[in-house]
């Protein structure tokens, strides 16, 4: 029998997605919608909001399409213009969210906004003494201080009650990374670190009956990424035929083990719905990882694991 979401799993739960306008930030409210719950989308590209705080990207994703989709799919979707660098701003978010819901039952750092940064294939591999500084401090602005800044003012809303799960998102777990070189000295950092603060912030939690886990997607197939083969998530197998989708690029044969955004959203309810999700606290996962511990299935019923390709 197929699988499929439970749509009161999460009922009346409240939930932050802290870069929720694409890719896995998007997937991951999106699931928490299709579980029933309620979920706050903040990220800085927004069809109504102040102008002035704009994405690193040029692209048309909002945050308001993500809380519509939120909605639609069974949950309660808020959309909330926040550059999650500007502490005032973090602040004013965490001080709105206690007026409208009086905590947080889930909070998803998933801010990260340094995909051009970090360039493409012909950059990656460039010394740190070659490598552009700016660009790789941005990196690691965008990275990790938006993190730190998030939980800093979000975080006493999750220990208003026992139970709060706290979700860092990056790419590739503690394992994965540890012995592996990723893309440069600034990126590689960046990724390492997210799963170390899952770790530390963890640490912190436990007192309080939370936990924090760090979770990582396997090759997502994002906005952008569908972008780079010239596809969609409806005929996105057709990257794979070289020559297939003219003026573009196909994708190496990886691709076919790739997850939608979904995935890892299904991972992060997966958890949040668990009464026993303290037993990851500090842990460092793959959307995958869960896929099997859980049973959930990505939304074409399948069950990627493009990791398993690199062991």
């Amino acid at each position: 029998m197929a699988w499929s979401p439970d749509r009161e799993a999460l009922r009346d739960r409240v939930a932050v997605v802290a870069g929720a306008t694409r890719g896995a930030g998007r997937g991951i409210a999106t699931a928490l919608g299709e579980a029933g719950a309620t979920v706050v989308c903040t990220g800085r590209s927004s069809a109504t909001g102040v102008g002035t705080i704009r994405s690193d990207y040029d692209r048309s994703e909002t945050i308001e399409e993500t809380a519509e989709l939120v909605t639609r799919l069974g949950g309660v979707g808020i959309a909330m213009q926040v550059d999650h660098l500007e502490s005032d701003q973090v602040r004013r978010l965490a001080e709105r969210v206690r007026d409208d819901h009086g905590h947080i039952d889930v909070l998803v750092n998933d801010i990260w906004g340094a995909e051009v940064l970090k360039g493409g294939p012909p950059e990656w591999n460039t010394p740190i003494w070659h490598h552009d500084l700016d660009r790789g401090l941005r990196i690691l602005r965008l990275a990790i201080d938006t993190h730190l800044i998030t939980s800093h003012h979000l975080l006493p809303l999750l220990i208003e009650r026992p139970g709060g799960l706290l979700v860092e998102v990056t790419d590739g777990t503690t394992a994965f990374n540890a012995d592996r070189y990723r893309i440069s000295a600034f990126y590689d950092l960046a990724k390492v670190a997210v799963n170390r603060l899952a770790f530390s912030q963890g640490h912190e939690l436990a007192d309080h009956g939370a936990a924090a886990v760090a979770i990582t997607p396997g090759w997502l197939r994002s906005e952008m990424m569908l972008d780079n083969f010239g596809v969609t998530e409806d005929n996105w197998r057709d990257a794979l035929e070289p020559g297939l989708v003219e003026g573009y690029p196909s994708a190496p044969a990886g691709f076919g083990s790739s997850e939608s955004p979904r995935f890892v959203g299904r991972a992060v309810a997966a958890l949040a719905a668990d009464p026993d999700r303290a037993r990851w606290n500090q842990h460092s996962v793959t959307s995958a990882d869960l896929a099997r511990e859980y049973g959930f299935t990505d939304i074409d019923g399948s069950r990627p694991d493009s990791w398993a390709t690199h062991h």
